[in-house]
């Protein structure tokens, strides 16, 4: 592991991270580096002792906000913010016609498949990943899909995806849950985007990131607009809206205020470092770790390139020897899942190859 660094790019940021823990979690959840940590706290103290800082919560939505834009390459008048991945994904279910075809792939993510489902009256047609370009026809509406998938790290071929929705008319909607603060992404090359903060983006459950393309707008249902859509919300927020914001601030949930003092903190961190050196960072490790396990005898799902790397076929109380050893890691789909990001180094991939060499 020579070649591998042997700190994350900015791992004297997650100084609260226990000694021997080897954290390869973050497809679950991710770590909040320190200072994260600390204006939560800090954010804490002062409600509990009845001087909440509605100024401060309202300067880290817009930081976070305006963060977010600029880690996908938008503008800051195309993000709307929410509070769950499935709740943005119902603002667009909401408002498809009865009977469109929504194209999704085999096994994706439930929170960005059930939305549709849970309508009942359209038609969710459901693919392997790797046909899903080839799957979209004339009369598909929408194509939504994970730009990687949560149970073992496949990336979804974007590209492709788009060009043939654009060539049959169809929207597309990504979930940038698994990608978004360790793969490069243009939220604008989509129609919609949609993205949870508590992994990658190292942030807290209770925020999540919604882009609208425009032109896109008529494809979000208006039904769930609320106080914080308001043009002027602290203005407006009794009776009916009678101005909705211009931007996508009209598709805003009302902020889990300390959610956002957490988020604004980690998004700031991961400008500070840049997603292209945390791609390259996280890829080179999750590389080293695939090329580790096939050598000895347990290929990894799929082709690499991906900061997540799921396993099967290992042997039986490989996990509890993992956990023992103080490695945090998931079990999906069959699979051990092993995530690496800007905290870890290649010392981590030599400690789990050695627990697995030793079994």
């Amino acid at each position: 592991m020579d070649s591998l660094p042997n700190a994350g790019p900015a791992g004297e940021a997650f100084s609260a991270i226990a000694p021997g823990i080897t954290y390869l979690n973050t497809a679950t959840m991710g770590l909040p580096p320190t200072r994260t940590a600390e204006a939560l706290r800090t954010a804490v103290d002062d409600w509990a002792a009845g001087r909440p800082p509605l100024d401060r919560y309202e300067a880290a939505v817009d930081a976070a906000r305006a963060s977010f834009a600029r880690l996908l390459a938008t503008s800051v008048e195309r993000v709307a913010i929410g509070s769950t991945v499935s709740t943005s994904v119902g603002k667009i279910a909401a408002a498809l016609p009865a009977g469109a075809e929504v194209l999704v792939a085999d096994g994706d993510f439930s929170s960005l498949v059930n939305p549709f489902a849970g309508r009942g009256d359209l038609a969710l047609r459901s693919v392997p990943l790797a046909g899903l370009a080839a799957a979209v026809r004339p009369g598909t509406a929408l194509v939504a899909v994970s730009a990687v998938q949560s149970a073992d790290g496949r990336v979804a071929d974007l590209p492709a995806i788009r060009a043939a929705a654009a060539a049959h008319g169809a929207r597309t909607l990504v979930d940038a849950t698994q990608a978004a603060g360790w793969l490069p992404l243009r939220a604008d090359d989509y129609d919609y985007l949609v993205c949870g903060s508590f992994k990658w983006l190292l942030g807290a459950h209770g925020v999540s990131f919604l882009t609208v393309r425009p032109g896109t707008e008529d494809g979000l249902s208006p039904a769930f607009a609320g106080w914080y859509a308001g043009d002027d919300p602290w203005a407006e927020c009794y009776g009916p809206i009678t101005r909705l914001a211009t931007t996508a601030r009209q598709f805003d949930a009302s902020p889990a205020y300390l959610g956002f003092v957490a988020v604004a903190e980690s998004l700031a961190l991961i400008e500070e470092v840049g997603v292209e050196a945390i791609f390259r960072h996280d890829v080179a490790l999750a590389t080293a770790f695939r090329d580790g396990v096939a050598g000895l005898g347990f290929p990894a799902i799929g082709e690499g390139g991906s900061a997540i790397v799921s396993v099967p076929g290992l042997p039986g109380g490989v996990a509890e020897r993992l956990v023992a050893a103080g490695v945090e890691l998931a079990a999906r789909a069959g699979s051990l899942r092993f995530a690496f990001h800007l905290y870890n180094s290649g010392s981590d991939v030599e400690r789990v190859l050695g627990v697995l060499r030793a079994g």
